[in-house]
């Protein structure tokens, strides 16, 4: 309990009201990260069928352009969606649940921000190289991305669930590599 007799969550000393405020601006940080790259990758996906070599495609190629443009769209929607949720539900008492959901919201764009990734790769590849070079290379992106993106803060938050004695016992869960 704070001296207000609140409850806190972790050793903080924070309200519910605190933690949600914080919560919700740890998030904008992250979403300012990734809107800004998604709006720019979306930028040039849309820009590409402006380009006279696009005429030059064939099926299977325009056939993955839509499905990035699509996916490109899906996660500019996913990543921007937080804002909307917030801004309509604001004022209302709701902070902590907004945080919720706008934190699915961004789990949902990261995933998509994912797909959309291998998908422009895959794109870009299969102009540049022959398709068994193209697809190799885009199963070791994706796998890079997932490891990065997924893995990595999935192992994370297993280690972290022992009561901070996930590198190698010392308590403080620092630097680039576990013990």
């Amino acid at each position: 309990m704070t001296s207000q007799g609140v409850p806190h969550d972790d050793g903080r000393g924070e309200s519910p009201a605190q933690r949600a405020d914080r919560r919700w601006n740890e998030l904008l940080q992250e979403l300012r990260v990734a809107q800004t790259g998604t709006q720019i990758l979306f930028g040039f996906l849309v820009a590409v069928v402006f380009q006279p070599r696009f005429a030059e495609l064939g099926t299977t190629d325009r056939t993955i352009y839509v499905v990035t443009v699509f996916l490109g769209a899906a996660t500019t929607g996913a990543l921007v969606a937080p804002v909307a949720v917030h801004r309509l539900v604001a004022g209302r008492r709701l902070k902590p649940e907004t945080v919720n959901w706008a934190a699915r919201l961004t789990l949902v764009g990261v995933v998509l921000l994912y797909l959309t990734m291998v998908s422009t790769f895959l794109l870009i590849m299969r102009m540049v190289l022959d398709d068994a070079l193209a697809v190799w290379l885009v199963v070791v992106m994706a796998l890079w991305l997932a490891l990065c993106w997924f893995m990595v803060p999935l192992l994370a938050r297993r280690n972290g669930t022992n009561g901070g004695k996930g590198n190698g016992g010392t308590g403080d869960n620092y630097g680039p590599w576990p013990h």
